[in-house]
C-alpha cells in the first residue's frame, strides 16, 4: 500500500480538527484556568509516558507492513495491543490513587485543590479510552488510511463541543474532563470497529496476541524510550513551571493563557510528527531511504508555511484571542499572554524541525537519538528557569521554550544524518549478500 502526500494532508485537516475541541474547553474554561493549569502540570507528566509509550509502539507496525511482512505485522499489532492494554490499566490505578497526593506534594494552593483533583482524577480515568484511540488509529495510518480517523475524530470534536456544554453547568471543571474522555472513548471505538470490517489484512490468531518475546523487546525498544523522552521533555516544563511560580499569579494566568492557545496552535506540528514516525517506518522497512528524505522536506515545508501564517494571525488577533481565557480588565495579562505567544511563534519553524526529524528518527529505530533530543529540551528550560528567570523574570520565561527548540535541533539535525547514512550502509550491504 503506497503512502502519499495526501496522507500527510489528511492527517494535517485532523489536527485542524482538534482546534474545535479545543475551542470547545475554549468556551468553559474561562473560570477555571487557574485550577486546570494546575492539573495540567500533573497530567503532562504522566500523560506523556503512557500515551506516547503505546503510539510509538506502533512504530514496528509501519515498519512490517513497509517489508509486506503480513504474519509478523498482526504479531506486531497484537502484542502491542496487549502491551498498551497492560501499561493503560496499571497506569490508570496508579494515579488515580495518588492524584490528590501529588497535588498536595507540587504545594497546588489550597484555593484551587479541589477543583484540580477533580479534573485530574476523571482524565486519569480516561487514560484507556485515550490509549485506545491513539494505538487504532496509527494502526490505520500504518496501513494507509489517513481519511477514516480524521473523519472519526471530527465526530469526537463535536461530541467533546456539545458535552462541554452539557456538562459543564452541572458538573463543574469535571464536566470538561468526562466530556474529553467520554469523546475520545467515542472516536477509539469507531476507529476499532471499522478497522476490523475494513483491513482483512489483519486476520488475528490466538497465537498473535500471546506474548513474544522477540515482538515484545523490538515494541519496547521503540516506544519506551520515546514515552521516556515525553517524560524527560515533561520534567523540563515542570521544573520551568516551579519558576514561574515564584513570579507570582499574574505571570501564572499569563503563561497559562499563553499556553493554552500555543497547545491549540501547535497540533498541525504533532501531526506532522506522527505523520513522518509512519512514514519513515514504511519507508525503512521497504529499503526506500530517498523517500524519507523527500517526506522530511515536505512535511518542512509544511510546517514552516503554517508557522508563518499562525505568526501573522496571532500578530494581528493575539489580544482577542487571549480574551477566552482572561477577563478584558486584566491587561497586564493580556499584554503578558501576548508577548508570550509572539516570541514562541517567531521560533516555530525549529519547532517544526524538532518535531518532524525527531519523529522520523523514531520511526527509522534510532530511538536513543529521541531520547538525548528530550534531554536537550529539558536542560534548556532548566538552564532558563535557573538562571535567567531570577534576572530577567518574565521575558526570560518567554524565550525558555525556544531555547529548548534550538538546542534539540543542533542535536536532532546531525543525528539524522548519521542515521539515514547508518541505513544507507547497511542496505547496501545486505544487497551486496543477496
Amino acid at each position: 500500500m503506497d503512502y502519499s502526500a495526501v496522507n500527510t494532508i489528511w492527517v494535517l485537516v485532523g489536527a485542524a480538527l482538534v482546534f474545535f475541541m479545543q475551542a470547545g474547553f475554549a468556551m468553559v474554561e474561562t473560570g477555571f484556568t487557574r485550577a486546570k493549569n494546575a492539573g495540567n502540570i500533573i497530567m503532562k507528566n504522566l500523560m506523556d509516558f503512557c500515551i506516547g509509550t503505546p503510539a510509538f509502539w506502533l512504530v514496528g507496525f509501519g515498519i512490517m507492513f513497509g517489508a509486506g511482512d503480513r504474519k509478523a505485522l498482526c504479531r506486531y499489532v497484537g502484542n502491542g495491543a496487549v502491551l498498551a492494554g497492560i501499561l493503560s490499566v496499571v497506569m490508570t490505578v496508579l494515579v488515580c490513587i495518588w492524584c490528590r497526593d501529588i497535588l498536595i506534594l507540587m504545594k497546588t494552593p489550597s484555593d484551587i485543590l479541589d477543583g484540580a483533583y477533580a479534573y485530574i482524577f476523571v482524565i486519569f480515568l480516561g487514560i484507556p479510552l485515550m490509549v485506545l484511540y491513539n494505538q487504532t488509529s496509527a494502526i490505520m495510518r500504518s496501513l494507509g488510511d489517513s481519511r477514516s480517523p480524521l473523519i472519526f475524530l471530527g465526530i469526537s470534536s463535536i461530541l467533546n463541543i456539545v458535552l462541554d456544554l452539557a456538562l459543564v453547568r452541572p458538573m463543574g471543571v469535571a464536566g470538561t474532563a468526562w466530556a474529553t474522555i467520554i469523546a475520545q472513548g467515542v472516536s477509539g471505538f469507531l476507529c476499532l470497529f471499522y478497522m476490523k470490517k475494513k483491513f482483512t489484512i489483519l486476520a488475528f490468531t490466538r497465537e498473535d496476541w500471546k506474548l513474544h518475546k522477540h515482538y515484545v523487546l523490538n515494541l519496547c525498544n521503540m516506544g519506551i524510550p520515546m514515552g521516556l523522552q515525553y517524560s524527560i521533555t515533561a520534567i523540563g516544563s515542570v521544573i520551568l513551571q516551579t519558576a514561574v511560580n515564584g513570579l507570582g499569579s499574574t505571570a501564572v494566568a499569563s503563561v497559562t493563557a499563553a499556553g493554552k492557545i500555543s497547545m491549540f496552535c501547535c497540533c498541525p506540528f504533532d501531526a506532522l510528527g506522527s505523520t513522518m514516525a509512519t512514514y519513515a517506518g514504511q519507508n525503512v522497512g521497504a529499503k526506500k531511504m530517498d523517500r524519507v528524505n523527500t517526506g522530511i522536506l515536505t512535511s518542512s515545508i509544511i510546517g514552516s508555511v503554517y508557522s508563518v501564517v499562525i505568526l501573522g494571525v496571532m500578530f494581528l488577533w493575539s489580544r482577542q484571542i487571549s480574551l477566552l481565557f482572561v477577563d478584558a480588565s486584566e491587561t497586564v495579562i493580556l499584554d503578558q499572554a501576548r508577548q508570550m505567544l509572539l516570541i514562541n511563534m517567531v521560533f516555530y519553524i525549529p519547532l517544526t524541525l524538532v518535531n518532524v526529524v525527531r519523529f522520523t528518527v523514531q520511526g527509522m529505530g534510532f530511538s536513543k537519538f529521541a531520547i538525548l533530543a528530550g534531554v536537550c529540551e529539558m536542560i534548556g528550560r532548566s538552564v532558563v528557569a535557573f538562571f535567567l528567570v531570577p534576572y530577567f523574570g518574565y521575558t526570560a520565561v518567554c524565550f525558555a521554550s525556544p531555547v529548548a527548540w534550538i538546542l534539540a535541533d543542533l542535536f536532532l539535525v546531525p543525528a539524522y544524518l548519521y542515521c539515514a547514512k547508518t541505513l544507507r550502509s547497511l542496505f547496501e550491504k545486505n544487497a551486496q549478500m543477496m
